[in-house]
């Protein structure tokens, strides 16, 4: 093997690379002597990212121990990517390649040529760079520190060369990779040519163990070995482009000038209108006045009793649940300049009293009299209170009957609207009268009172029966009022039948021979009713009464004559037509109810023998 122009070249090579540290440092020096005057401009150049291609010079020194061993100098190139997170400090991530053959410094025995083989260095690097200016600085000197994998590995063709038969006296055909740990550090500049692309120097030292190759470790080795666990350093010094990634550095706005604040607000005064407050009844308060001079929206701020309430309006509405001392506060605000707090204000404090609610009573209903007959009326009253907090609307109503003033705590009530069975049976009924007091919340309160009502049929009274000038004969008008009208009446139980029989001045007796035509003319009537042959009727005698008064005339006429609007005419015999001027001669009948006082008219009314009727028959 040749190694002859490996060794001529390491002087060259020491000489160009000690230029280039040199060169390194002083650029790095001189950047940081520049620093004060870049800071001004900091952050001005966009550089988030630093992408830095490079190439140089790889220098190691050798070990001495066992056969000595020394990587020869070479060229290095690589790439670096760096991060600047920070105003000063970045983070580096880096891949360096490096031509360094291996050589040993002594022959494994005498005579024999010292061995060397071809190597590549592939180092991977991770460091924290510190700069002297700010990030965005043109030019930033720096200094670093940190950790390299460095895998040095034989060439194929060193290893191919050690499997030759000529080269078996070295025992180096188990040559192969080695990796090993170390550590990094040293300095360097970078500089902007433009905002994206600049210059970078660095000059780094390397410290790490020797790598061994997989070659034995021992001098008792048939061939050459290394001593492993040695420490050796080296040098790499690069120059390199950057490509420089992220924003332009966008100096802030002037500062403006100092804000001036807005006029005061005025928060008015606070107004809850006329009228009792109550309780459980909404109560409106409004703000009167309110204004900003600065004309922005105002916001309102409620508080009931140190409690928010209500919304963002001029106006709040609250519905009080208790009786008592209610204070109502008003915060207004609004929009100051900007940069300045928001203006408030607050009105003065607004007390509000409210009165209890309390619900409707009514008390004391009467009926004045209680007990009435029917037709009369009573007098109703009743004492109903409400609160401050309503308003009381009254109505009494009945089970029967009618009230007049309904609405009123002082009303009548009117009976002839009570309903009674129709007939002449005396009857009574009690009537229930309810007064019933309602406020306009809904609540009420009632109270009874009790009307005892007496019904008295009253008599009743039919048309009465005309006859003609001195005759005791029932005509055939007089018979259609018997026997359609009140025969069919008579059929009520309850009913007494009263005949009262009267004659005219004309139709008078002397004074030796009274007439009698009054009785006659009330007996004939009787025997129209009750004899039940012929064409008469079957009216029960025992009911009937009679009685004859000759010329008085009590009650007043009422007589039945045909041929009117209210009956029509009939055929007569001759001397029995009758007129309104033959009233005088005439018989009442009266339907009288059982058990009430006889009308004065025919006070004397008593019943007619049975005998006297049976004589008679039924009248043609």
């Amino acid at each position: 093997m040749r190694f002859n122009t490996l060794s001529s070249l390491c002087p060259r090579t020491l000489k160009w690379t000690r230029a280039l540290t040199v060169a390194t440092l002083g650029l790095a020096l001189g950047g940081f002597t520049a620093a004060p005057a870049q800071q001004a401009g900091a952050d001005e150049r966009p550089d988030m990212v630093e992408i830095n291609l490079f190439g140089g010079g790889s220098f190691f020194r050798g070990v001495s121990e066992g056969l000595g061993g020394k990587h020869a100098n070479g060229g290095a190139f690589g790439i670096r990517v760096t991060e600047n997170f920070w105003k000063y400090v970045g983070l580096e991530q880096g891949f360096t390649y490096s031509v360094n053959n291996m050589q040993f410094q002594s022959p494994a025995r005498a005579g024999d040529p010292r061995y060397a083989f071809g190597s590549r260095l592939f180092q991977y690097s991770l460091n924290p760079v510190f700069h002297f200016t700010p990030k965005g600085s043109n030019v930033r000197p720096y200094v670093t520190a940190g950790v390299s994998a460095l895998d040095w590995r034989p060439t194929d063709r060193a290893q191919a060369i050690s499997k030759l038969p000529e080269n078996a006296r070295f025992a180096a055909t188990q040559v192969r990779s080695n990796l090993q740990a170390g550590i990094n550090y040293g300095g360097g500049v970078k500089m902007h040519l433009t905002d994206h692309i600049g210059l970078r120097f660095d000059a780094r030292a390397i410290t790490s163990r020797f790598p061994t190759y997989g070659l034995p470790d021992t001098a008792s080795a048939a061939g050459v070995y290394i001593v492993p666990r040695k420490l050796f350093t080296g040098m790499q010094t690069t120059a390199g482009i950057n490509f420089y990634l992220g924003r332009k550095y966008v100096p802030p706005p002037p500062t403006p000038p100092a804000p001036q604040a807005l006029g005061e607000l005025n928060a008015g005064r606070l107004d809850a209108g006329s009228g009792t407050l109550c309780q459980g009844r909404a109560i409106t308060i409004r703000s009167v006045g309110a204004s900003d001079p600065a004309g922005r929206q105002m916001t309102y701020k409620w508080k009931v009793n140190g409690q928010p309430m209500g919304g963002n309006s001029p106006e709040l509405q609250f519905t009080p649940d208790r009786a008592g001392q209610y204070m109502v506060e008003l915060d207004v605000e609004a929009p100051n300049t900007d940069g300045m707090p928001i203006r408030t204000a607050k009105a003065s404090t607004l007390s509000l009293n409210v009165q209890e609610y309390k619900a409707p009573t009514i008390a004391g209903c009467t009926a004045i009299p209680a007990q009435l007959a029917y037709g009369q009326q009573a007098k109703l009253s009743a004492q109903a209170t409400g609160s401050p907090c309503s308003e009381i609307r009254f109505k009494w109503t009945a089970t029967e009957g009618t009230v007049t003033n309904d609405t009123m705590a002082n009303a009548g009530f009117d009976t002839k609207s009570v309903r009674f069975e129709q007939g002449g049976k005396i009857q009574s009924k009690t009537v229930t009268v309810t007064g019933t007091v309602t406020d306009d919340r809904g609540a009420t309160a009632s109270c009874t009172t009790s009307v005892k009502v007496d019904y008295t049929p009253e008599s009743i009274r039919f048309s009465d029966l005309i006859f003609s000038k001195g005759s005791a004969r029932v005509n055939n008008c007089a018979k259609r009022i018997l026997l359609e009208e009140v025969a069919a009446k008579a059929a009520d139980p309850d009913y007494e039948i009263v005949l009262v029989g009267h004659y005219d001045q004309d139709e008078a007796g002397t004074a030796r021979r009274a007439s009698t035509l009054d009785r006659q003319r009330v007996m004939n009537a009787i025997a129209v009713l009750t004899a039940g042959t012929g064409t008469c009727a079957r009216v029960d005698a025992s009911r009937i009464k009679a009685d004859w008064v000759g010329t008085e005339q009590k009650s007043n006429f009422q007589p039945g004559v045909c041929g009117t609007s209210a009956r029509t005419a009939t055929d007569e015999r001759a001397g029995s037509r009758v007129s309104t001027a033959d009233q005088n001669r005439r018989v009442e009948i009266w339907l009288v109810p059982k058990g009430i006082k006889t009308p004065d008219a025919f006070g004397s009314a008593k019943e007619v023998p049975a005998s006297d009727l049976k004589k008679l028959g039924c009248p043609r």
